[in-house]
């Protein structure tokens, strides 16, 4: 089954459908509108929004103020940060990695908490699509939501045709394992 992944029209309605109107954050202008990244990247954050449920992997949504970049990363770049994830349950946890943009370019990175960043999409744009393909089908499938209810071979296939539909919105983020987020974090999901 081939899936039309390129929301063209994804709006901040689409993620509430799902996410919940608390689980989406629009970035206000004041915070991204300084940001030197592509304008449709400052749009898709400023009237879409980042989905950000239990079914997503991130903790909080965090727009990082002002127009200079400063999270640094292992390779000497400065990122924007847009959003965290928590690497641990407890509720002091300092491993922290947070998804960032660069400047210029708009491509998102997942940086790891000692600095290394991982390449997660092209744009701001693919990634928000990307987030939403993931916590939708996350959110509407049982195979995903119970695992351990069903046979392994079977969520393995259906984390196979996710991946495979998240690869057709934004090929380079498949294209390869090492340093690719996307591919890590399906890899990682029956750990």
């Amino acid at each position: 089954m081939i899936v039309a992944l390129f929301y063209e029209d994804l709006t901040y309605e689409d993620l509430v459908d799902w996410a919940g109107g608390q689980g989406v954050t629009r970035a206000k202008g004041s915070e991204v509108g300084g940001w030197r990244i592509p304008d449709a990247d400052k749009a898709v954050l400023m009237e879409v929004g980042i989905p950000h449920t239990e079914d997503t992997p991130l903790t909080r949504v965090c727009f990082q103020g002002g127009p200079q970049p400063s999270l640094p990363t292992t390779d000497g770049r400065l990122l924007y940060r847009m959003a965290e994830q928590q690497l641990s349950n407890l509720p002091d946890s300092v491993l922290t990695s947070s998804w960032a943009v660069e400047p210029n370019t708009g491509t998102v990175y997942y940086v790891q908490p000692d600095g290394e960043p991982w390449f997660a999409n092209s744009s701001v744009v693919l990634w928000v699509q990307c987030l939403h393909h993931y916590g939708l089908r996350v959110d509407t499938c049982d195979l995903l939501l119970n695992p351990d209810h069903h046979e392994e071979d079977a969520v393995l296939a259906e984390l196979e045709e996710l991946a495979g539909e998240l690869e057709e919105c934004d090929p380079p983020a498949f294209a390869g394992y090492q340093g690719y987020i996307w591919a890590e974090f399906l890899a990682r999901w029956l750990w």
